[in-house]
């Protein structure tokens, strides 16, 4: 048991509304130092990045993977072996998976379902038809024809093929034309 008495918050500080901020923090540290807590008068890290002055800054301070999960369009990263290392809620409900449910699988498994490529094809299928109509595989079992658009990730070393795709199946079952995806 601690030889320090224990000190109710309300009894040592007037309403709260009375003090600034700045008070409070300087009365609470002073609390946590007489009681032998660690870290009370130390500068405490603030984890919050700062508000960046442009918006151009907020998107560089973004990960990846935070734009990539809010994109309202299907978007898929696989690496060269055809393992899926992204795919978001938009590609997952477009071919009818729960959340989660298209993570660490492979690209064969709904790429092309017609001729069952393996892994490598599949990929390959992705950058062959980039800006054409791909079928796709939809966990119910009917095709989804997508047009896929070419990588984003443009260098020829990159370990990742990332790819966004748009839903033509109703356009092409009422008898019109997929456009163009650049």
């Amino acid at each position: 048991m601690s030889n320090h008495p224990i000190h109710r918050l309300d009894q040592l500080l007037p309403p709260l509304r009375s003090i600034s901020s700045a008070e409070i923090k300087t009365r609470i540290d002073a609390m946590l130092a007489a009681s032998g807590t660690p870290g009370g008068s130390e500068p405490r890290d603030d984890r919050r990045r700062r508000n960046p002055a442009t918006a151009e800054d907020y998107l560089e301070q973004l990960p990846a993977l935070v734009l990539l999960r809010r994109l309202p369009v299907p978007a898929l990263a696989v690496d060269r072996h055809g393992v899926i290392s992204h795919a978001n809620c938009a590609l997952e409900r477009m071919l009818g998976y729960r959340e989660g449910g298209l993570g660490d699988g492979s690209v064969a498994d709904f790429v092309d379902p017609q001729s069952s490529p393996n892994d490598a094809e599949a990929v390959a299928i992705l950058h062959d038809f980039a800006g054409k109509v791909i079928e796709l595989a939809h966990q119910d079992g009917f095709v989804v024809r997508a047009l896929v658009s070419r990588s984003v990730l443009l260098r020829h070393d990159d370990p990742i093929t990332l790819v966004c795709f748009e839903d033509v199946t109703e356009r092409l079952w009422d008898g019109g034309r997929a456009r163009a995806f650049e």
